[in-house]
């Protein structure tokens, strides 16, 4: 994608790295005053955190081209739900797979994201498959 030279290229923020472990499907790590980092124990967790913090600066403009892309995505599943109670209004027509498509389109994102950190997505991404540990 083009259109990131106007982005910072400083480190990601502490909110920026919850946001990409939220949207590649990790839970929260919790505070890192406890010295109870649970993504030390995860082998993807661990690489998720080491990619963050080792990130050029052209790579950390493209993950905040990736979480501009995901703000709004999120955000709009959340106004989905306002047209539920209404098949027709006049000539509008709801679309009835709107919000399946809206996360559909949300999860394709997700798995970009994933991709080019080069880290599995979380079970939320991973479609029921099991999880071996």
């Amino acid at each position: 994608m083009s259109g990131t030279a106007s982005l910072s290229s400083a480190p990601l923020t502490e909110g920026e790295k919850m946001d990409v472990r939220r949207f590649c499907g990790y839970p929260a790590v919790g505070s890192r005053e406890t010295g109870q980092e649970s993504w030390r124990f995860f082998q993807v967790e661990g690489a998720l955190e080491w990619r963050m913090g080792n990130l050029s600066g052209a790579e950390l403009q493209q993950i905040r081209l990736y979480l501009l892309q995901l703000y709004p995505l999120e955000k709009a599943l959340l106004g989905a739900s306002d047209n539920l109670d209404t098949a027709q209004a006049a000539s509008w027509y709801h679309n009835g797979h709107e919000l399946r498509d809206r996360m559909t389109l949300f999860t394709l994102w997700r798995r970009r994201l994933c991709a080019f950190l080069g880290v599995t997505g979380g079970l939320e991404l991973q479609d029921g498959r099991a999880v071996v540990i």
